[in-house]
């Protein structure tokens, strides 16, 4: 039978005078696939305790090759004070006071004391720098920022849409697609008319020519003309939106509506 077990050591000693600090190395054992991972410690009164977790794995050979540590998250990485090699931190407060250079656990204690967490900023200054926060309350504040961004990059970002014609159309499917295209010119998104002529058709390339004119004409200033090609047989003409022109004709719907609700009220 084969297996994984995991217990926690919590070695205590007190935090008086001349008392050296307990540290428990890292352990490998090739027999029972024995190992200690880093300890972490934490402060309490005039205590001190260290907690260490050991994992062992039994039966199926054990061999060294078959274990694998527990993965950590960047949680972890960021409350883990115990990977904090110096002795002293420099301490930031909740307020963003800077309380300047102290021992790793007088930053402890003081984060206890304010019922905070005390959260690693920069690992390879020196020396370190921790901060004392709400760490969940950060993590909800960088979530909520970077939907944040992704909601204006999103609303910054042009599609492209295609609207394709023969060179032949007819008056009601020009309408259709001049329709379409003022549309999605309006929403802020790029348009491409395209006009393929196949085989013989390519003998009415002026045609086609002159539909792509006509069709930028019926836009007008609603958008500018970004690239064009005439040479082949697929001939096409991409149009922006005019931010300018736009914008004002989101705006005056909303004036419309607000001198109607004057003259009810004045009524």
């Amino acid at each position: 039978m084969a297996g994984l077990a995991t217990f926690t050591l919590t070695p205590t000693i007190s935090s008086k005078p001349n008392t050296k600090p307990l540290f428990l190395p890292s352990l490998n054992s090739s027999l029972f696939g024995l190992r200690f991972h880093l300890p972490q410690f934490r402060s309490c009164s005039s205590l001190i305790y260290y907690t260490a977790t050991v994992s062992a794995r039994y039966g199926g050979g054990g061999g060294r090759g078959n274990f694998r540590p527990p993965p950590r998250s960047d949680d972890d990485e960021a409350l883990d004070i115990s990977s904090i090699r110096s002795d002293k931190v420099r301490l930031i407060d909740e307020k963003q006071n800077m309380l300047g250079i102290v021992s790793k656990m007088e930053a402890l204690q003081k984060a206890e004391d304010a019922s905070l967490d005390l959260v690693i900023l920069s690992p390879e200054a020196d020396p370190p720098v921790v901060k004392m926060m709400d760490y969940n309350k950060y993590k909800y504040e960088l979530q909520k920022k970077k939907k944040e961004q992704q909601k204006k990059n999103a609303a910054s970002r042009m599609d492209l849409k295609e609207l394709k014609m023969g060179y032949n159309i007819d008056s009601h499917d020009y309408s259709v697609r001049l329709r379409a295209a003022q549309k999605f010119l309006k929403d802020g998104d790029k348009v491409k008319i395209i006009v393929n002529l196949k085989g013989r058709e390519n003998e009415f390339r002026n045609n086609a020519i002159e539909l792509i004119k006509r069709f930028q004409n019926d836009i007008g200033e609603l958008a500018t003309e970004e690239n064009k090609s005439f040479r082949d047989r697929n001939m096409f003409i991409v149009l922006v939106p005019n931010k300018a022109i736009v914008q004002k004709g989101q705006e005056q719907p909303k004036k419309k509506e607000k001198s109607a609700t004057e003259v009810s009220a004045s009524v």
